[in-house]
């Protein structure tokens, strides 16, 4: 059976990544440092979906999961997937099934290397990471730690134990100052926020190691992915609960802005196909030429949840893009991949999440 390490797997992305890789029938490692950047609750809830039945109630403290250090101790059980007792290191997890989870912070490499002498693995899916633009202005050091010190310790792993695939999860915000549509041969150079610049130099130094340790590196750029159970510090869920609870919405600039929405199941077969040998390969993963203004996202919203809107306008921020437009030729060319969910099918799925989820979702915290 292949086993599979995702990092980042309590996040948005990546938990989708790691349902549909244990779908397939593959076994997942998955990691995470469980920080609060967010609400811990989104972590825990798409954690508990994974875990099944051994989920447990969501907490009240938006700051600490349920599931931080909340592991088996000195478990004595064999491990289905290496067929050997837990190592001493790695005695602490939990495991559903096909998945096992361990809180480690890919920024600490002695962790990392317990982990990667415990466990062979077929390949890594690199989807942790800091994210948001804004808030790494306030804290650049974090971005720069997490996103590319991060991804060299996994790739020293990788080089040292010979796991030869990684799937690394960039941004679209790399593309700022390019004519649209983005592809991926365009020079991204100027970079408009530390987050991009961070994620700019985790794809250097991916190449660097494909090149130096022919490591296979495909790097999956990614164009505001949306969908249930999404991170609160973007436009779409915070949106969503702005106007069912009758607040106003926050906007930087008039509206008229727009993105390449693609929808999370998307993304993450996209992500999963990408994990096939490319050598080195930047592909684009987005909605393919069909930008939507945030105007027209809030008229969608407010028809679905039945209310109307009290819009806000702030300054238009300037580390933010006007528009996003993806290319995604590539992505059909090398992985046969293209959006099957429409927006609007989307967008109402993500409505009917937060209404059947309403009763908890009214008091996490907004970034």
């Amino acid at each position: 059976m292949p086993v599979y390490l995702v990092t980042g797997a309590a996040g948005f992305i990546a938990s989708k990544v790691c349902e549909f890789l244990i779908a397939d029938g593959h076994a997942v490692v998955g990691i995470d440092n469980l920080n609060d950047y967010y609400d811990v609750r989104l972590k825990d809830y798409r954690l508990g979906l994974l875990l099944g039945a051994k989920a447990r109630p969501l907490g009240a403290d938006p700051s600490v999961s349920i599931y931080a250090g909340a592991y088996r101790a000195r478990d004595q059980e064999q491990d289905p997937i290496t067929r050997v007792q837990p190592a001493t290191a790695h005695s602490a997890y939990l495991r559903s099934g096909a998945f096992t989870f361990h809180q480690i912070d890919i920024e600490n490499l002695p962790q990392l290397e317990a982990l990667f002498q415990h466990y062979k693995f077929d390949a890594v899916f690199n989807l942790a990471a800091r994210a948001g633009v804004r808030y790494s202005m306030e804290n650049p050091h974090v971005y720069l730690s997490t996103n590319t010190h991060g991804t060299l310790n996994l790739l020293e792993c990788q080089r040292k134990y010979g796991v030869k695939k990684q799937v690394l999860a960039s941004t679209s915000s790399l593309y700022a100052g390019c004519p649209m549509p983005f592809s991926e041969d365009l020079p991204v150079n100027t970079p408009l926020s530390p987050y991009a610049a961070s994620k700019k130099a985790a794809e250097l130094m991916a190449y660097s190691y494909h090149k130096l340790y022919s490591l296979d590196v495909t790097v999956v750029r990614y164009f505001t992915v949306f969908g249930p159970a999404g991170r609160p510090d973007m436009s779409v869920f915070r949106f969503v609960k702005w106007i069912d609870e009758g607040k106003p919405l926050k906007v930087y600039g008039d509206g008229s802005q727009s993105r390449d929405f693609t929808y999370v199941d998307d993304i993450a077969r996209g992500t999963i196909l990408a994990g096939k040998p490319l050598g080195y390969e930047i592909i684009n993963l987005g909605g393919g030429r069909n930008p939507i203004s945030l105007q027209a996202v809030i008229a969608f919203l407010e028809r679905a949840l039945g209310k109307q809107a009290e819009v806000e306008k702030s300054a238009f921020h300037t580390a933010d893009l006007m528009e996003t437009c993806a290319d995604i030729t590539k992505a059909g060319r090398l992985l046969e991949w293209k959006p099957q969910i429409s927006a609007n099918y989307g967008f109402q799925k993500t409505v009917d999440w937060f209404v059947a989820n309403r009763s908890w979702l009214t008091d996490v915290r907004l970034c």
